[in-house]
C-alpha cells in the first residue's frame, strides 16, 4: 500500500538505507532539497532510483519558487524572479504581470519536467504585512489579495500547462508571523477582519490541486496550536471557510515550530485532517539521522485512501498533462516581458 506521506533524500544518490526504506514503506511522493540536486544528469538518475525503489513513477516534489527559494541554483540551472518582481510588473500592467508570471512558471514546468519532476511547492499566496519575519518577504507576490491571487492563479496555470502540479502555501496564511516556524511557533494575535484577508487571497485559489500547511497558531481561532495539527483551523478554516478541497500536506514535520516527537507530530497532523506528512529533514545533514527520521514518519504515517487519495490520483493526473512549447520561443517573450531576465537564461 502507498503512505500518506513524503520523504526526502540525503543527498545526490540514493543511499541502500533510502532505498530500502522506500521499497518497505512505499512513499506517495518524494521531495528533493538542495542537497539532491548537483547536476542535470545526476537528477535523472537519482529521480530513476527512487523510481525502481517504489517499483512506480512516484510523484517527485522539490521547492521551485524563484529568488531565494530554489534548489535548482545557478549556474546549473536558470535563475527565475521573486514574487515581488512579479508583483511589480502587475501593479504597473497587471496583463503583462499575469502573462509575465505565467510564462516564468511554464518556463519553470518545462526545467522541471525534462528532470521527471512534476510538483512544485509554489506558488507563495501568503499575505506579508509590515514588521513581520522576512521569512515570507519578497517571496509573496504583493500585498493586496486580489493581486496576490490573479498571480498565484497564473503561476499554478503555467505550471500546470508544463505537467506540473503546483502547491500552494502556506495555507491558511504565513505572511503575519513574527517569528520563523523553523526554529519556534509564530503566534498570529491579528483578529478575524484582519485575517479574513489572508484567507480570501487563498480562496480565490482553492482550485488548487495541492496545499501546504503553516505551521502558525492562531489566537483568533485555536490559540496555541499549530495549524497543521488544528481541527479547527482545518476543517473549519481551511476546508470550511476557505473552501479548499485539494490534497493538503503538512509544511515540514521537521520544523521546530511542532512540538513532541515524529510520530506525534505525525498522528496529530493526520487526526486534524490534513491527507499527507511531508518530512524534509532540512535542518540534519548526517545520513543516517536522516534516514532515522524519514523512518519514523514513514511508520507513522497512515495507508493512502478515502478521499486523500483521490486528492492525490487528480494531483498526479497533472503530471501527465503536457501542452506543447517551444522554450527557446518562451524565453525571448519572457526576456521582452521582463528585460533583467535576461541574464537568466
Amino acid at each position: 500500500m502507498v503512505k500518506a506521506c513524503i520523504l526526502s533524500v540525503s543527498g545526490p544518490e540514493l543511499t541502500l538505507g533510502e532505498a530500502a526504506l522506500f521499497r518497505a514503506e512505499n512513499p506517495w511522493g518524494v521531495i528533493l532539497m538542495g542537497r539532491s540536486c548537483v547536476s542535470r544528469m545526476q537528477v535523472r538518475a537519482l529521480v530513476a532510483d527512487i523510481w525502481q525503489a517504489t517499483g512506480r513513477e512516484t510523484l517527485i516534489f522539490i521547492d521551485q519558487e524563484g529568488g531565494r527559494v530554489a534548489r535548482l541554483k545557478a549556474p546549473e540551472w536558470p535563475l527565475f524572479p521573486r514574487g515581488s518582481d512579479y508583483a511589480a510588473i502587475y501593479a504597473a500592467d497587471p496583463e503583462r504581470g499575469r502573462e509575465v508570471t505565467w510564462l516564468g512558471h511554464r518556463l519553470i514546468a518545462s526545467e522541471l519536467a525534462s528532470l521527471s519532476i512534476h510538483a512544485d511547492c509554489a506558488p507563495v499566496v501568503d499575505l506579508p504585512v509590515p514588521g513581520a519575519h522576512d521569512i515570507i518577504g519578497d517571496r509573496a507576490f504583493g500585498t493586496d489579495p486580489a493581486g496576490i491571487a490573479a498571480l498565484a492563479d497564473a503561476a499554478l496555470a503555467g505550471l500546470a500547462a508544463g505537467g506540473v502540479a503546483g502547491v500552494i502555501k502556506h495555507i491558511p496564511g504565513h505572511g503575519r508571523a513574527f517569528a520563523d516556524s523553523h526554529y519556534e511557533l509564530p503566534r498570529v494575535t491579528a483578529g478575524d477582519n484582519e485575517l479574513s484577508k489572508d484567507f480570501d487571497a487563498f480562496a480565490r485559489v482553492a482550485h488548487a490541486p495541492m496545499a501546504m500547511t503553516a505551521h502558525i497558531s492562531y489566537d483568533a481561532f485555536d490559540p496555541g496550536k499549530a495549524a497543521t495539527v488544528s481541527r479547527i483551523m482545518i476543517q473549519d478554516i481551511i476546508r470550511g471557510r476557505i473552501g479548499f478541497d485539494g490534497l493538503l500536506m503538512t509544511d515540514d514535520l521537521g520544523m521546530k515550530a511542532l512540538g513532541g516527537t515524529l510520530k506525534e507530530r505525525a498522528d496529530a497532523s493526520i487526526a486534524a485532517g490534513c491527507d499527507i506528512l511531508l518530512h524534509c529533514s532540512g535542518f540534519l545533514q548526517d545520513a543516517g539521522e536522516i534516514l532515522a527520521e524519514m523512518t519514523e514518519v514513514a511508520k507513522a504515517a497512515p495507508g493512502l485512501k478515502g478521499k486523500a487519495e483521490a486528492r492525490a490520483a487528480a494531483a498526479d493526473a497533472i503530471a501527465k498533462k503536457l501542452e506543447p512549447f517551444e522554450a527557446a520561443n518562451g524565453w525571448r517573450r519572457f526576456h521582452e516581458l521582463f528585460p533583467p531576465a535576461g541574464a537568466m537564461a
